[in-house]
């Protein structure tokens, strides 16, 4: 079995056999008890297909249906919860995770429809969906993709879709580091199987896919996303919840001293070589948007339909004619601010563009036909 200092890797265009072969070298079931409930949490943050760069591929849960299946577990279930705006029962059919759970008779737990219990961490108290403490080994499957508040997201924030969508919002509260961090000190992953296939390395809800050709596997959730930092061309300071989460004790991130295999050295697909410094480089279009919105406490899918929509902006020409601040986040309920308002919590602001969240095609049709800021 896998060592918490150890992280293996496997290159490739074949998602459910790679997954595969990696299981078959690390035999996770070395440590799993033959009646134990096995929970496996993708990311399908939105009801988007993988190739988008913002789910995990159904064909590398499907390997892991068919590899632990194969070594006689019966009782497996996919659990997940979208993002606040967005339902996981349409995430499950659009993601073609409902043709796994009929083919494989596997459950799907829509966490956004759970109970919750309130768990308490260093005196800080946060609700975790009541399904996942029933869990007896949790496989995390997030996809290797960057994020437009937090640069990345990987291992660690993909255990954000455990909690309810109340508890989502008030994370962005407490400034998201934190509170990530110190869920991981509560919920505890397994394995972690981090589809490295094709992510938008800019982008949580894709859009924008990147062909990486990998999976990435380990048991320690810091050092994975230490090692995801890196890959890429990020300082683990740079995510400040990996840091946190070192400190109060949920892994290591030091790399130096891991122990990191990459199973093979040739794609066989694209004839192209890899290695462990191989950079993925974002373009971190994000920050060079990010300089036209004051955000306080901003939800992701909110924050992410703005971006997007300044993005849009520019492709039509209009972004650079934008006068006035864009204000978001939960902290401006009931203040009023010079400049444009996007979302419910600014209702009241003079302008502003409702929705929780907006899309981001409101956004971009309010400001493309507000002639006192776009001239």
């Amino acid at each position: 079995m896998i060592g918490k200092t150890e992280i293996r890797i496997i290159y490739g265009g074949k998602p459910k056999q790679m997954v595969k072969e990696l299981l078959e070298v690390i035999k996770p079931e070395e440590e799993i008890d033959k009646n134990a409930l096995i929970g496996i949490k993708p990311n399908l943050v939105v009801a988007k297909p993988s190739s988008s760069g913002a789910t995990t591929s159904p064909e590398i849960v499907e390997g892991i249906i068919e590899y632990f299946k194969s070594k006689g577990y019966d009782r497996i279930v996919i659990m997940e919860s979208s993002w606040v705006g967005d339902k996981t029962s349409e995430a499950f059919k659009v993601c073609g995770y409902e043709n796994l759970s009929r083919k494989y008779d596997v459950p799907l737990i829509d966490l956004q429809k759970d109970k919750s219990k309130s768990c308490e961490i260093n005196g800080l108290r946060m609700e975790i969906c009541d399904f996942v403490t029933k869990v007896d080994y949790l496989i995390n499957v997030p996809v290797l993709k960057g994020h437009c508040q937090t640069n990345i997201t990987c291992a660690l924030k993909n255990m954000k879709g455990c909690i309810p969508n109340s508890e989502k919002r008030r994370f962005h509260t407490m400034g998201l580091h934190k509170p990530i961090a110190y869920l991981n000190k509560l919920i505890k992953q397994d394995l972690i199987i981090v589809d490295g296939i094709n992510g938008d390395l800019n982008f949580e809800e894709g859009g924008n896919p990147v062909q990486m050709n990998r999976i990435i596997t380990g048991k320690d959730p810091v050092l994975i996303d230490a090692y995801a930092a890196q890959l890429m061309g990020f300082s683990v300071e740079e995510i400040p919840y990996i840091i946190i989460a070192e400190n109060i004790g949920v892994g290591t991130a030091d790399l130096e001293n891991a122990d990191i295999f990459e199973l093979n050295e040739l794609n066989k697909d694209s004839e192209t070589k890899y290695s462990k410094t191989r950079k993925l480089t974002p373009s971190r279009r994000v920050q060079q948007l990010s300089r036209y919105i004051v955000e306080d406490s901003a939800c992701s899918a909110c924050y992410g339909s703005l971006i997007y929509a300044l993005e849009r902006l520019d492709e039509k020409g209009l972004l650079r004619k934008l006068k006035q601040k864009l204000y978001i986040g939960q902290n401006f309920k009931n203040r009023r601010c010079d400049g444009i308002g996007i979302g419910s919590c600014t209702s009241e602001f003079n302008k502003h563009v409702k929705g929780c969240p907006p899309k981001a095609r409101d956004i971009v049709e309010f400001l493309s036909n507000d002639c006192n800021n776009i001239k």
